[in-house]
Order: C-alpha cells, then structure tokens, then sequence
C-alpha cells in the first residue's frame, strides 16, 4: 500500500511541478527520505535527479517548439551550474550532513513554493536585463546546491529571476526547466563518477514511468490551463513538515 501511495504520489507532484516547468525534486526527496523506504541517500539522491530528468524534458522540447527557450540569454547560468553540479554530486559528503542540508533546504523551499509567479509577472513594472556576472553566479551557487541535495534548482532560480524582473513568466518557466534539465544531469554525472549507487530498478522504474506520464499531463496543460496555487501551497506545508522532521531526526 505504501508504494502505490508513492507511486500516485510521484505522479501527482510531476503533474502539478511540470505545469510550471519544474521537475519537482524537493519533493521527491521529501518522499524518498521518509523512514517508511529505509533506502540510502545515495539512492534518495540519484532516484530524484532521474524523476527530474524526465519530467522536464518533455517540457523543455514543448517549450523549444514554443520559442520560448533563447540561448543567448540564458547560457551564463549554465556554464557556471553545470560544472558546480558535476562537483556537488561528487563531493563525498556524509549521510548525516546530507540529510542536514536536505532538511535546511526544504525549509526554504516551501516559502518558495508559496510564491506566486503570475501575480508578479501580471504586473506593470518594466523587465530589468541582469547582467553575465549575476548570472554566473546565480548559477554557480544553485548548481552546486543542486548536486549536493539531488534537486535541479529550478525551484531557487525561478523565484529569483521574477524578483529580478528577468522576463515573463513562460519564458522564466522555459529558463527554469532548461536549468533543471542540465543541474540535473551534471549531478547525476557527478555522483555516478564516483561509483554508481545500487538502484532498485523494481521500485525506481515504475516511479520514472509514472513522472513521465504525470510530466506530460501537466507540460502540456501549463500554468495557463491549470492553476497549482492552492495545490502548491498544500504540497509547501507537507514539505516544511517533513523538512522539519528529517532535521530532527539527524540534528
């Protein structure tokens, strides 16, 4: 009962996630780190990239077809994230400071899933171009936090770039997508070169089908046909829950 309930689950945040172009790794994570699997961090961490990796292709190719995707403006981030990722995935760090960081970092996620997007792109205010040094160094800081944790960084980067006032909506959702794609590969790279973790492909593969599919629900309905507000906000309270007791349980 309990794997069917992760299954629904893992399909559900990849519908509500990918509607926004997320991947939904902190959420994975929040899932894969309860006690109930008793699986290793190595495995938690490698099996959220994977999840991440195929939500968001589907959306990064719907995206690119839109013509929302522009590389002249969006290559600084990754070529400071991409490296950084690599190198967070391969940092050997320990089981307990993993889930310390994990636990820190989903506290901050869920006031960043409690932001709402279309409230400040909707309005007036002119865009503001940032320039390649913020840039490479936003990426730099999220990429390498995305290694570490196992997530894509979307979830940091967007919120920022609409504080920023880098673009509209869909195109920062384009940017958010394309970014998570990449961390998420340079993280797996990182941390497969360092030894591949012992997957248990009879528990891994049926949650990448049901991301994939749940993927392709929610890219193609997009933030303009399904609103994930008050979805989103439910799923940020479960996530500071569970933030809250993965510190407890290792602090």
């Amino acid at each position: 009962m309990e794997f069917y309930i992760l299954l629904f689950s893992f399909f559900f945040i990849a519908l509500i996630y990918s509607s926004v172009g997320f991947g939904g790794g902190s959420s994975y994570l929040a899932l894969l780190a309860l006690p109930i699997f008793a699986l290793a961090f190595p495995v938690i961490r490698s099996t959220a990239l994977f999840c991440n990796i195929i939500v968001v292709t589907g959306g990064v190719i719907i995206f690119y077809k839109e013509g929302k995707i522009f590389l002249r403006e969006i290559w600084p981030y990754f070529v400071s994230s991409i490296p950084m990722a690599f190198i967070g995935g391969f940092w050997p760090i320990k089981e307990n400071t993993f889930f310390i960081l994990l636990g820190f970092t989903l506290l901050v996620v869920p006031f960043l899933l409690w932001f709402q997007p279309e409230d400040i792109a909707n309005d007036k205010e002119p865009i503001v171009t940032e320039s390649n040094v913020v840039k490479i160094t936003l990426g730099s800081v999220i990429g390498l936090l995305s290694g570490l944790v196992g997530i894509g960084g979307g979830i940091f980067l967007s919120p920022i770039l609409h504080i920023f006032r880098w673009s509209d909506a869909k195109r920062i959702s384009a940017l958010a997508s394309v970014f998570i794609l990449v961390n998420s590969i340079g993280g797996l790279a990182g941390q497969f070169n360092r030894g591949v973790p012992d997957l248990n492909w009879k528990l891994v593969l049926p949650l990448l089908i049901a991301v994939f599919v749940g993927g392709q629900i929610g890219s193609r309905l997009g933030a303009q046909q399904f609103n994930p507000l008050y979805i989103k906000r439910i799923t940020a309270v479960v996530i500071l829950v569970a933030g809250l007791n993965i510190l407890k349980d290792h602090i």
